[in-house]
């Protein structure tokens, strides 16, 4: 190396090759933190969002909810940005849908008249396969 590089400062071609590599020793630390960024704490964070914005566009009436603050009611009505919440027997509030934090269940009857409803088909079918079933059997039981 003569002195007159050395003023100008110009890198050896050893020193430019050591300073790729360099270069992709430091940028592989930084992908591997904003992928790990991205999986611990972006990702889940949108999925919750979406699931949220989910549940609140498929509020309707009757179901039993939970707001912000901790207080429980029945939805009376549905409106584009606000829900009227059935609280105590005479008391109804208006709260924006951003306030309502879950739900905790669809009304109670609806349910119980759903599983009704499956026991007597059960019962029917059940019923149709015992009378198709034939009454002797080469088995016994």
């Amino acid at each position: 190396m003569n002195s007159f590089s050395l003023l100008l400062g110009a890198p050896d071609a050893a020193a430019a090759g050591a300073g790729t590599g360099s270069f992709i020793s430091t940028l592989v630390p930084f992908a591997m933190i904003i992928a790990i960024f991205y999986f611990l704490i972006i990702r889940p964070q949108n999925k919750k969002q979406k699931e949220t914005q989910r549940m609140l566009s498929a509020l309707k009436k009757g179901d039993k909810i939970i707001t912000i603050g901790g207080i429980h009611g029945v939805i009376q009505s549905v409106k584009e940005n606000s829900i009227i919440v059935k609280v105590d027997d005479d008391t109804k509030i208006e709260f924006s849908r951003s306030a309502i934090s879950g739900v905790e269940a669809v009304a109670k009857e609806e349910k119980t008249e759903k599983l009704e409803d499956k026991k007597e088909e059960a019962e029917k079918t059940g019923e149709a396969a015992q009378a198709s079933k034939p009454k002797f059997s080469l088995f016994r039981k």
